[in-house]
């Protein structure tokens, strides 16, 4: 049911947004969507969110990784907090990546104040800033990542909420040397998240390795070739001024 990518960008763009339109509508419908609500217009949350972090185990790419990086939304609080509980670095972006990233180290942290340092109000408090090149350079490595997402498919391809910070955030530190083109990626999602169909990719999209859901954990068996940096090319000047970080790279000033 998907399309080819031989179709233009507003052909792509309007059956992703086809593809999101039937994922929120559907959690609404089928009762499986959780605070914030409406699901709509953000990376949703839903039921037994929590039984999701349990999957993580089977994963020696988890067990080993020393530093994370999880994205900031709802229905990953559970990892993000599972990674300090299991004395893993978390690195979370800032909103709209404004401010860079975050780095809560759990030695740092209290264990039962390890909930509120996951959250985003929690995060700044508790984590250190990372907005330029040289104080990201300090992590060293980043071995795993988790991403939220809107829709995904068993061939890794992956839907965001369509604003794409995701898609730079990976641009941004493939660019500066913290992660691999395979790094091992996972997304958590609800089983109705999960598509037979195609979804539409676009140069810019980064691929999964990993779908988590409250009962099972899927393997992708081929996934797509990532991007190897920040492709100047798909970012609107607008973005670029408000992420200082960008302009850090690309040389804007």
């Amino acid at each position: 049911m998907g399309i080819s990518m031989k179709k233009d960008y507003k052909t792509v763009r309007d059956e992703k947004k086809r593809i999101r339109k039937l994922i929120w509508d559907r959690m609404v419908e089928r009762g499986v969507a959780r605070f914030p609500l409406p699901p709509h217009n953000r990376i949703p949350n839903f039921e037994n969110s929590r039984k999701c972090s349990f999957h993580l185990e089977r994963l020696k790419e988890w067990r080993e990784a020393e530093v994370v990086k999880v994205n900031p939304d709802s229905p990953q609080k559970s990892i993000r907090y599972k990674a300090l509980k299991d004395g893993k670095i978390l690195v979370m972006p800032t909103p709209r990546l404004r401010e860079g990233f975050l780095m809560i180290e759990p030695e740092n942290v209290k264990p039962s104040l390890f909930s509120e340092a996951v959250t985003i109000r929690g995060s700044f408090k508790f984590g250190k800033r990372l907005g330029s090149v040289r104080e990201l350079e300090k992590i060293g490595r980043i071995d795993f990542i988790v991403e939220g997402s809107v829709a995904v498919n068993r061939r890794g391809e992956r839907l965001g909420k369509g604003e794409g910070y995701g898609d730079i955030e990976f641009g941004i530190l493939r660019e500066i040397g913290l992660i691999e083109e395979d790094v091992p990626i996972a997304t958590t999602v609800h089983e109705i998240q999960v598509l037979d169909e195609s979804i539409p990719q676009s140069i810019h999209d980064v691929s999964l390795d990993y779908i988590i859901t409250p009962k099972s954990l899927i393997r992708v068996e081929r996934r797509t070739e990532r991007p190897s940096g920040i492709l100047r090319e798909i970012l609107d000047d607008e973005k670029i001024q408000k992420i200082p970080l960008l302009r850090e790279i690309l040389g804007i000033h």
